[in-house]
């Protein structure tokens, strides 16, 4: 058996799954949040499924190559972004989003402040979530690529039809039962291949590497602030989260399946990080660091476990390209189509539309993935732009009323345009140790302030 076969039976898998289970898909409230009935494991299972994706597995392992154990910040800091979601706005926004039958981020933003907010939201997001999306199918790729000599334009294909498949005839209530199944795979996959690589692999001190490689810090702040600084305000505020939030068929089932999910990340995050050390000690002179996780899978494991860990590779690229999708698919749908173009569109008509526009995105998903290097440039890309735009609406709007739509909107203009003219002026790396999204965010916050009107105080 070859490792293409095992590719194909696993997505062979998935598509039987996805199509049994869309039978109990029926309308517009099961597509984008399941009926609002998930219970805390659901809710778990589809968040850490969809977090531990390209960036998580390739992306991460390639930095553990180049850094070491510092490699843990990426998954760390999303992993504490989602415990502060946990415990502060999960359950206020959930209560928000079942008192006025909210389906997504931009039906919050418009409710809290008006239509130009959900507009300047959706466009960014939907900027964002293309080029993240394009970033998993870039994973995808180079793993077909490695392993089975697949090309790789037909491998963006090949992983954007099974998952534009699955998600499109059924939305969130189909994607959150494969995940199911994608997280098992996952975590059986990843943990084997650990255990394997740490008993078998030469001890890394034999390489003479730089003491950097062994600290959690590397040596200094400059990594630990970057990563929380790009990467925990995103997995508080995420979209692609936060409307699964609103999928839980209760308060206590929204905080508990968010911090769940955030005790997964916080313990998943050193397993990229060993495996690029594993990978660094067996191939010390790979061209290319994204590399090191399909180098492992094809020349450093067993048959059965490489299988595995295929398995759980691809099924890491699926599960967070859906959840991508997902974001894209009930944003467009509701955000441009029901709010811009069609206020009057029944519940069916909704729903078509939401499938038209998945298979839509998952076309363009390709084509920009042709354009994008890596999956790296591709989700540091998106968490800068969406921490930018999102962080100060979503949160100072649900813990301060007086914040009024012109503030927040302008806001978001002086966040992102701050925080991409520094991303770019300083060739990404921000100014004295400080990332460019910290500068974007406190001007955002002046400019909010600015344009916020004083409590009014009654005269003595």
């Amino acid at each position: 058996m070859s490792y293409l076969t095992i590719l194909i039976i696993y997505a062979t898998a998935m598509i039987a799954l996805s199509i049994y289970v869309s039978r109990r898909s029926k309308n517009s409230s099961d597509f984008f949040v399941a009926g609002r009935g998930l219970g805390a494991g659901l809710i778990a299972t589809t968040l850490l499924a969809a977090n531990i994706g390209a960036g998580s597995t390739i992306g991460a392992t390639g930095l553990g190559y180049r850094m070491g154990l510092a490699a843990w910040w990426w998954v760390g800091a999303a992993g504490i972004g989602s415990l502060i979601l946990a415990f502060t706005i999960a359950p206020k926004i959930w209560r928000v989003a079942r008192d006025h039958n909210l389906y997504t981020v931009g039906d919050y933003l418009e409710f809290r402040y008006d239509k130009r907010v959900r507009g300047l939201a959706a466009v960014l997001l939907w900027v964002g979530s293309l080029i993240i999306f394009a970033g998993q199918l870039i994973g995808g790729a180079a793993l077909l690529n490695v392993v089975a000599g697949i090309n790789k334009t037909l491998g963006y294909v090949i992983a954007a039809a099974v998952v534009t498949f699955y998600f499109a005839i059924g939305g969130l209530h189909t994607a959150v039962r494969v995940n199911v199944l994608q997280l098992a795979v996952k975590l059986l996959g990843f943990l084997l291949a650990l255990f394997f690589l740490i008993a078998v692999s030469p001890q890394p001190s034999a390489l003479n590497l730089p003491d950097s490689y062994f600290s959690f810090t590397d040596n200094g702040l400059a990594t630990p602030l970057f990563y929380l600084a790009t990467f925990t305000p995103a997995f508080i505020i995420s979209p692609g989260i936060v409307q699964k939030v609103f999928a839980a068929r209760d308060e206590k089932a929204a905080r508990a399946g968010v911090g769940l999910n955030a005790l997964g990340l916080l313990l998943f995050a050193v397993v990229p990080a060993l495996l690029g050390i594993a990978a660094k000690s067996q191939f010390p002179a790979l061209a290319n660091s994204e590399l090191a996780l399909p180098t492992l899978l094809t020349q450093a494991l067993p048959f059965w476990v490489g299988a595995l860990l295929l398995a759980a590779i691809f099924a890491a690229e699926l599960s967070a390209a859906d959840a991508v999708l997902f974001m894209l698919t009930t944003s467009l749908s509701k955000d441009l189509y029901q709010a811009h173009l069609n206020p009057q569109a029944d519940d069916q008509r909704l729903t078509q539309v939401a499938r038209a526009v998945a298979i839509g995105c998952g076309v363009i998903g390709t084509l920009l993935a042709m354009w994008l290097e890596t999956v790296y440039s591709a989700l540091t890309i998106f968490y800068t732009l969406l921490t930018a735009a999102l962080i100060l609406p979503m949160i100072v709007g649900l813990y301060i009323k007086r914040v009024t739509a012109r503030a927040a909107l302008a806001s978001m203009i002086a966040s992102v345009s701050v925080t991409f003219a520094i991303h770019y002026l300083s060739n990404k790396q921000g100014y004295g140790g400080v990332p460019p999204a910290i500068f974007g965010m406190v001007v955002g916050a002046v400019v909010m302030a600015l344009g916020t009107k004083a409590p009014h105080q009654s005269p003595p």
